[in-house]
């Protein structure tokens, strides 16, 4: 199977060459790796140049969502990721993602465990996911499903999916959302498959507040049953239903033992 990852790109020059670094230390045979630039001014140029086996594109964009719908079209690959230039895949993910993909044919999108590093590389935890649940998906007070360690087959981008480019913070989470209530099949590989990286800078971090702003209304408007409430009453399910889900998560987790290894 060939890997296509793709990897948008602005001002990430003190990170992006690890991340490279990551793809290619896969010793994987068959892949391309994606470079979706929006005219960097740092660094970045400089260290992309450096490697020929890099598919660059340098253009303005619309944000993160669009860069990545750009790549994806671009992508040749049976398989498709998408990698932050800030984040890493750890050794053997692409061997343990293809494994999965040829045994389970049914399986439309895999995603795994990950670790969390900080802004110098250090670990700071590691984190045991779950496996796949619509109920968690919709209603949990944030996305369960790490993107980092997520890959899909190329049917999922021939059949017209992209990334909602109205969306910049939660774009995974409504993306996610909208394949799995079309019902693509999502499958959890219990095995560590990439870094996520946490600086100050990180979208995640500066922005926490609009995502969770995005994630309530790509969930009004994908959840047919929830979007039939409205001002309090629609709140009020919504913040029963979120505790039910934390809840639920808490207690799987507990059983699990993913607790015990620093998640969350």
């Amino acid at each position: 199977m060939k890997f296509s990852i793709i990897t948008p790109s602005f001002n990430q020059g003190v990170f992006i060459e690890q991340s490279v670094g990551s793809v290619i230390a896969q010793g994987y045979d068959d892949f391309e790796h994606i470079v979706m630039d929006n005219c960097s001014t740092d660094e970045t140029p400089r260290v992309l140049k450096q490697y020929r086996s890099l598919k660059v594109t340098t253009q303005p964009d619309k944000g993160q969502s669009d860069a990545l719908n750009k790549g994806f079209r671009q992508a040749s690959g049976d398989i498709i990721g998408w990698l932050n230039a800030d984040d890493l895949y750890l050794p053997g993910c692409f061997k343990t993602v293809s494994d999965f993909f040829t045994a389970n044919p049914s399986c439309d999108i895999v995603y795994g465990h990950y670790r969390l590093i900080d802004e110098q590389g250090r670990l700071l935890s590691y984190r045991k996911e779950l496996g796949f649940d619509l109920f968690m998906l919709k209603y949990l007070h944030i996305l369960y499903i790490p993107s980092t360690t997520v890959f899909f087959r190329r049917r999922i981008i021939d059949d017209g999916n992209f990334l909602n480019i109205n969306y910049h913070y939660a774009m995974d989470y409504e993306f996610f959302l909208r394949l799995a209530l079309k019902g693509y099949k999502f499958f959890h590989i219990p095995v560590f498959l990439a870094d996520f990286r946490t600086h100050a800078a990180s979208k995640s971090q500066k922005q926490t507040l609009a995502q969770k702003q995005e994630m309530a209304r790509a969930l009004f408007q994908q959840d047919l049953w929830l979007g039939r409430f409205h001002g309090p009453w629609r709140t009020g399910m919504r913040l029963g239903l979120m505790t039910a889900a934390r809840l639920k998560r808490y207690i799987l987790k507990f059983v699990s033992g993913a607790y015990f290894c620093g998640g969350k």
